[in-house]
C-alpha cells in the first residue's frame, strides 16, 4: 500500500501536483538555502616512533558519542550519536605509507564496530561484525595506509545494528594521499571537496525516524550532503574535484548537473576515480550511477557557466528506489561571475591499473535473495556460523566470483572486504560494465534488479577471516552477509605473525581507564603493536610472488577452518594449526532471528 502510495506521489509530483504522500518526514521547505558543510580535518593526537623501522606513526583518538542538531528550523532537534560528536565525522587526511593507530572510544550506549572501508587492514583490525566495543570500552585500529591514494571512508559495522548506527551518524571521510597522485596537479585544497551524500527520514517533531524495525529498505524522502539537507555551495568559475560517497543505508542514485537556464540539459563532466582510487584516464559522462558504499570522484568545470547556478540532480525511477517529492534534488552551486585563474589540470592519463591477471574461469557463484524473511547469499545467513564461510581463497589467488541477483525488484551493492574488484561483465538490468567501472577498481559493486555480475580479485596480501555483504544495510543487518577465509600457505616459507582471526582477545576492546589514556601508555600500546610488523607488504609480496613462481602449476592449498583465538600474537610463524570448529569465531549472538518478521514500513508520525 505505500509503495503505491509512492508511486503516485512521483506521478504527481511529475503532472505538478503535491499530496500527503509526497512525504514521509515533515515537509522540508529550505531547499537550497542552506550552504554545504565541510568536514573538519582530524587532528593528530600523538606521533610514536616505530621500534622497527623508525618511522613515525599516528595515534589519533576518536570519541562516539551523541550529540543534538537541528534538521528543521520549526521543529525541534534529532538526536544522533557520531565520531566526534559529529556526521559526518572528521576527514582523516592520511599520506600513502605513514602508518596510523586509530583509538574509537565509545562513549555512547550502543555498541559499535569500525570498519575503515576500502582499507586492506589485517583482519583484527578490519571491523568484525561481532568485533562489538560496548559502551565504556574502547578499542584501538591499526592501519597500514599502504595503498594507492582513494577516498576510504570509516563506519560503523556491528552485528544486527549497523545500519541504526551508521544512518544516526557513525560515518565519516578517510582520504589516502601518494606523491604520484599528487604531481598530477588536480583540483586541491578547497578546490577537492567531499560529497558525502545520505537519505533520511524525520518524524513530526524533527527527530530522526529509525530504521531499527525495517526489514527491506529505508530509502528517506530527506536528501542531505554532509548532513545538510539540499544545501547549496559557492563556487568559483575553474574546475572541482568533487568526492562522492553514498551513505546511504538503503537509496542509490543516478547523478547529472544541470544548468538552471538550461532544464533537462544535461552537462558533461568527467569521472577521474572510484573506490580504489584513480582510473586509468579520465571518464567522460553525462551521469553517474552511485550505489551504497560506492565512491567515484569527479572532475566538473565551472568555467563556462560563470554567474549562473548549476544544479546536480538525481533521476527518478532508475532503480528499485522510492521516490519522493524532492529526491530528484541533490544540492545547488552557485557560480560567482569574475574571472580566476586556475592552475590545475585534467592530464589525458593517470595511471596504469594493476588489473589481477584473468583466470578465465568462475571459482564461485552467490545468490543473493530473500528467504523465509531473510536475506541471504546461497540460501546461508550470518547467524549460521557454520556455513557461513562460503569461500576459501589461498592467500595470494586470483578468483573470479559470479554475483547473481534473484531477489526480484531489489538493487545489492555487494562489498568484498581486503580486496580490489575488476568488474568483468554484467548481464541483465543495465546488460554493460558502465565506462568509469571498468577504467579502475572496486570494493563495491552495484548488482541491480536482475543483474548477474561477474568480478575477480587477488586475495592478498593477507590471510585471514573476511567479511563480503549487501551494502544496503537493512539487507546486512538481516543476514545478507558471508564470510571468506584466505587461506593459511603452510610451506610459504616467510615468517610473519599469524593475525588471521577477527576475535582474537588480543586485539579486542577494553574498558575505558585514564591510565591509559596517558601519553607513556600510548606510545607503549603503539609500539606493541608495531612489534607485531602486521604490514610488511613489499616482503608479502615478493614471498607471495616467489611462492607461485614454483607452485604455479600445483593444486591451491586446503584453506583453514575458520581461526580461533591462537594464543600470543607476538609467535612468528610459517604453518598454522587449524581450528576445530567454524563457530569458533563468533563471541556474540545475532539478535536478527528476532528481527526477522519485522515488516517494512513507510510512514509518517
Amino acid at each position: 500500500m505505500v509503495y503505491a502510495l509512492a508511486k503516485l506521489a512521483l506521478a504527481l509530483s511529475i503532472i505538478g501536483e503535491a499530496s500527503a504522500a509526497d512525504w514521509l518526514s515533515p515537509p522540508y521547505t529550505w531547499l537550497y538555502q542552506f550552504p554545504l558543510p565541510i568536514p573538519e580535518p582530524k587532528k593528530i593526537n600523538q606521533t610514536v616512533k616505530n621500534p622497527v623501522n623508525g618511522k613515525d606513526i599516528r595515534y589519533y583518538e576518536i570519541e562516539i558519542k551523541e550529540f543534538s542538531t537541528n534538521v528543521y528550523p520549526d521543529r525541534g532537534n534529532a538526536t544522533l550519536v557520531g565520531y566526534d560528536g559529529v556526521s559526518p565525522g572528521p576527514t582523516f587526511m592520511m599520506e600513502k605509507d605513514v602508518e596510523a593507530v586509530v583509538r574509537f572510544v565509545n562513549k555512547a550506549k550502543p555498541a559499535n564496530s569500525v570498519h575503515l572501508h576500502g582499507s586492506y587492514s589485517r583482519a583484527p583490525w578490519d571491523g568484525w561484525a561481532e568485533d562489538v566495543t560496548k559502551g565504556g570500552e574502547y578499542k584501538d585500529y591499526y592501519y597500514p595506509n599502504s595503498q594507492n591514494a582513494r577516498t576510504l571512508w570509516y563506519h560503523d559495522h556491528a552485528i544486527d545494528h549497523t545500519a541504526e548506527n551508521a544512518y544516526f551518524g557513525q560515518a565519516g571521510v578517510y582520504l589516502l594521499h601518494d606523491e604520484a597522485e599528487d604531481a598530477l596537479n588536480l583540483p586541491k585544497g578547497k578546490y577537492d571537496v567531499p560529497l558525502v551524500l545520505a537519505a533520511k527520514q524525520y518524524n513530526k517533531d524533527g527527530s530522526l525516524f529509525s530504521p531499527a524495525l525495517e526489514t527491506t529498505s529505508l530509502y528517506g524522502d530527506i536528501i542531505h550532503v554532509n548532513g545538510q539537507p539540499w544545501p547549496y555551495m559557492k563556487v568559483e568559475p575553474r574546475k572541482y574535484r568533487f568526492r562522492f560517497l553514498d551513505a546511504s543505508i538503503s537509496r542509490s542514485f543516478k547523478l547529472y548537473f544541470e544548468k538552471d537556464k538550461a532544464v533537462g540539459t544535461k552537462l558533461d563532466f568527467n569521472v577521474i576515480a572510484s573506490d580504489a582510487g584513480l582510473l586509468s584516464s579520465p571518464q567522460p559522462t553525462k551521469d553517474l550511477y552511485i550505489s551504497m558504499a560506492e565512491r567515484y570522484e569527479i572532475v566538473m568545470d565551472f568555467s563556462g557557466y560563470k554567474g549562473q547556478n548549476v544544479t546536480l540532480r538525481n533521476t527518478r525511477a532508475f532503480a528499485a528506489d522510492v521516490d519522493f517529492l524532492h529526491t530528484d534534488k541533490v544540492m545547488k552551486f552557485i557560480v560567482d561571475g569574475n574571472t580566476v585563474s586556475d592552475d590545475s589540470v585534467l592530464p589525458s592519463k593517470f595511471r596504469t591499473i594493476p588489473y589481477p591477471t584473468d583466470t578465465g574461469k568462475i571459482d564461485h557463484s552467490f545468490k543473493f535473495e530473500r528467504q523465509n524473511g531473510h536475506w541471504t547469499i546461497n540460501g546461508v545467513t550470518w547467524k549460521d556460523v557454520n556455513n557461513r564461510v562460503l569461500a576459501k581463497p589461498a592467500r595470494g589467488r586470483v578468483e573470479v566470483w559470479e554475483l547473481i541477483n534473484t531477489s526480484g525488484g531489489w538493487s545489492h551493492p555487494i562489498h568484498v572486504h581486503l580486496v580490489d574488484m575488476k568488474v568483468l561483465k554484467r548481464t541483465g538490468g543495465r546488460a554493460a560494465v558502465m565506462n568509469y567501472e571498468a577504467a579502475g577498481l572496486k570494493d563495491v559493486v552495484w548488482l541491480g534488479p536482475g543483474e548477474t555480475v561477474l568480478v575477480e580479485a587477488n586475495y592478498a596480501p593477507w590471510d585471514g577471516l573476511y567479511m563480503f555483504h549487501c551494502h544496503n544495510l537493512i539487507h546486512e543487518d538481516h543476514e545478507m552477509m558471508a564470510a571468506f577465509n584466505v587461506s593459511v600457505l603452510p610451506d610459504l616459507g616467510y615468517k610473519e605473525t599469524l593475525i588471521i582471526d577477527p576475535m582474537n582477545t588480543d586485539y579486542r576492546a577494553v574498558a575505558q581507564k585514564p591510565a591509559d589514556f596517558e601519553s607513556g601508555a600510548i606510545e607503549k600500546k603503539v609500539q606493541s603493536l608495531a612489534n607485531l610488523q602486521p604490514y610488511r607488504v613489499a616482503d608479502t609480496e615478493k614471498a607471495l610472488d616467489d611462492y607461485y613462481a614454483t607452485h604455479a602449476a600445483a593444486a591451491p592449498p586446503a584453506a583453514a577452518t575458520t581461526p580461533s583465538s591462537p594464543g600470543s600474537p607476538t609467535t612468528l610463524a610459517t604453518a598454522v594449526k587449524p581450528s576445530t570448529t567454524v563457530a569458533a569465531a563468533a563471541a556474540t549472538t545475532s539478535d536478527s532471528k528476532g528481527r526477522g518478521g519485522r515488516a517494512a514500513r513507510y510512514r509518517r508520525d
